[in-house]
This record gives structure tokens, sequence and C-alpha cells, in this order.
């Protein structure tokens, strides 16, 4: 395992990303490259009060949320990455024992990944399917390499609801 799951009871959201980046891997912490918009997204969505570091990811729990990747064992770009069946059934073995009310993909990528389906059949926001009463979610991947495709809307449509939530 690359990076440990950030996972506990009660959840508001769970982020999931394809897999941990090269930076993530060297430093251990999630989003971790410098230009990765991850951090600030969460604040500017008001889903933390305070930007966190790649270092203090653990401390997303306090605000409700929580980390996995869909693979768990290789990192890279999501080109790079090595997925097989057995990820993708992980992830939804751990999205039906947690049950957060719902869980965020960082990227379209991860998102097909999870839901055995194109890149292009998806779109941002809110998806038409869910994983026993957890919704899904689809965000502009944060990466800097994504830069092109970046737009903090759906981070921000996300964060009303995982306030609402939290409530």
């Amino acid at each position: 395992m690359i990076l440990p799951d950030v996972l506990g009871p009660g959840l508001a959201a769970v982020f999931c990303g394809t897999a941990a980046g090269r930076a993530s891997k060297e430093q251990r912490a999630y989003y971790a490259k410098p230009g990765n918009r991850f951090w600030p997204a969460l604040h500017d969505a008001g889903i933390t009060s305070h930007r966190l570091a790649p270092a203090e990811y653990r401390q997303l729990l306090g605000f409700g949320c929580g980390l996995t990747d869909v693979c768990k064992t290789s990192y890279g770009n999501d080109d790079q990455i090595t997925m097989v069946a057995g990820d993708r059934h992980r992830l939804l073995r751990k999205i039906r024992r947690w049950s957060p009310r719902i869980v965020a993909f960082t990227s379209k990528t991860a998102a097909a990944a999870a839901l055995d389906c194109r890149t292009g059949d998806i779109a941002y926001g809110l998806q038409d399917v869910s994983v026993g009463d957890t919704a899904l979610f689809v965000l502009p991947s944060p990466s800097g390499q994504a830069g092109s495709y970046w737009n903090p809307e759906p981070w921000r449509e996300l964060g009303v609801r995982v306030r609402e939530w939290r409530r």
C-alpha cells in the first residue's frame, strides 16, 4: 500500500483518486506535488476551515472527510498506473463497509476505473448511480497536469453538500 486510507464511520465525503502520484509516494502524503490544487480547492469550497498541507492529510477526518485511491499498490501519473480488477472491487467493498454520504472522485479517470466505464461517459458532478446508500460525485482533476480541465465550480457544489451533511 503506497498511502494508508483515511476512513472511518459517519463521514460526509471520501475523496478518491486514481492512485498516489510520485511526489505523494515520496512524501507519504496525499496530493503532495507542488501545483496540485486539491488542498486549496477543499478550503475554497468551504470543506476545510483552513488550507491543510499535504502532510496534514490525516486531519481531514476532523472535517468529516476521508481519503483513498482506486489503486493502492501502484503510483505515478494516471497513464502509468497498472490497474487490476481487484482494485475496483476492493474500493467498492470499502465504500460499502464505511458507507460515507458521498464518494468524490478527484478525476474522471478515477471514476471510470471505479465504475468500469469510459471517461467520455462521465460528466462532472453528482452521478446517476450510487454504491448502496453512498452517492457518487466526479470532480475535475486538481493535478497541475490537468490544468486545462480545471473548474472550481464542481468543487464548490460538493462543498455545499458536505457542509449540509456535517450539520
